[in-house]
């Protein structure tokens, strides 16, 4: 074993609180498709960013933007691309591979990238092949579940002290200093204070302070030459 310690938000009862409530509420609204039309009142990639709005809210992949435009986008974009392929005789799995990777662009133009839009895009380009395939197909019950998830992720969010959108508050700039350095436990008791799950490793973000500690080191030598 190589000893590395295994990632585990410390707030996960908080996320997990919340995660209920958001998909409680994703249910009920999607419960207003009506049932003639045949589609699930729940849509999976839901499940997916309610992960993302409680788990790791500081997240840029779990701002509301994201969530709206990374769901909605993608599963229109896999629409189209499925009711295309279908109508050209194209196979069902060139369909889905297409609608992930425009759904992927798509996201990263509108700057709302969103993990879930992955499922999102494979939902609607499977709905494009449906016999019966028309608008506004799985848009409906997932735009009705999104609303329940940002509704719940900004209130629950809110009151809990994770502000969402989130919102990075800057220290006041420290006076002049000689050297930088820092110990790793500084970092972690830093960590602990901000009470955020960020979406990296405690190591990664160490290498990269140590990466900009040096850079700061040799700028200072190279000056007091």
């Amino acid at each position: 074993m190589s000893g590395k310690r295994i990632w585990v938000p410390a707030g996960w009862p908080r996320a997990a609180a919340g995660a209920v409530l958001g998909i409680a509420l994703a249910a009920v609204l999607g419960h207003l498709v009506p049932a003639s039309a045949g589609l699930p009142w729940i849509m999976a990639p839901v499940g997916a960013s309610a992960v993302l709005v409680f788990a790791v809210p500081a997240s840029p992949l779990a701002q509301p933007w994201a969530v709206v435009g990374g769901n909605l986008l993608s599963v229109s974009v896999g629409m189209a691309v499925g009711w295309l392929a279908a109508r050209m005789g194209l196979g069902a799995p060139l369909a889905v591979s297409v609608a992930v990777g425009s759904a992927i662009a798509m996201m990263a133009l509108a700057r709302c990238t969103h993990p879930p839009g992955g499922a999102a895009a494979i939902l609607g380009a499977l709905a494009g092949f449906a016999p019966d395939a028309h608008l506004p197909g799985p848009l409906a019950p997932l735009a009705l579940n999104v609303v329940g998830i940002v509704a719940v992720g900004w209130l629950y969010n809110s009151l809990t002290g994770h502000a969402w959108p989130h919102r990075t508050i800057a220290p006041p700039e420290p006076a002049p200093l000689r050297t930088v350095t820092y110990d790793r436990a500084d970092l972690d008791a830093v960590l602990a204070d901000w009470e955020e799950t960020l979406d990296v490793e405690a190591d990664d973000l160490d290498a990269l302070f140590r990466a900009v500690e040096r850079r700061v080191l040799k700028r200072g030598s190279d000056a007091a030459r």
